[in-house]
């Protein structure tokens, strides 16, 4: 861990719009010995429970969700923008095809026992807290519905506490 520092939640200086939206992450999570990741651009950061949280989204078919519902926690990695093919290579390609984290130059690092990459810019370790899948009938604006799940494929949110958040030096 000698290349980061860690930083209070409140210390995080990135504008978190940019960071998930437009930077994206990878999601990490590990199951029986085995590392998984995919990357994301919907999430966010904020306060829920009186604690520091970050809330993603995982469809039903995407294989890193497996990982994320078995371990309880898992990492958010973002990196710089000299990543952006490597990021989109670890969305479009799933782990349960093939080995995709061997076609990418990212190193795997462990903080107490939760994986993350060593080459990102920013990492949060999370601590799942609360999981719901999403329900058509609390959609308040139904083109939402429509527009993000004609196949009926729901994303689970999950909201999982902020245990630690690492910045390289």
């Amino acid at each position: 861990m000698n290349k980061f520092k860690e930083i209070k939640p409140e210390e995080l200086n990135e504008n978190t719009f940019k960071l998930i939206g437009k930077d994206w992450m990878l999601i990490t999570a590990e199951k029986e010995n085995k590392v998984n990741t995919m990357t994301a651009s919907w999430g966010g950061l904020g306060v829920m429970f009186n604690k520091n949280v970050v809330y993603i989204v995982l469809r039903p078919q995407r294989y890193t969700k497996e990982f994320v519902d078995y371990s309880d926690t898992f990492s958010l990695t973002f990196f710089d923008e000299t990543f952006k093919k490597q990021l989109s290579y670890l969305g479009t390609v799933s782990g349960k095809d093939e080995d995709k984290l061997s076609k990418v130059d990212l190193t795997i690092e462990h903080s107490n026992g939760t994986p993350y990459f060593e080459e990102g810019k920013t990492v949060i370790i999370c601590k799942k807290l609360y999981a719901q899948n999403f329900q058509p009938e609390c959609f308040i604006e139904s083109e939402i519905d429509k527009k993000w799940y004609p196949d009926k494929d729901y994303h689970t949110l999950y909201i999982a506490e902020i245990d630690k958040i690492f910045i390289k030096e």
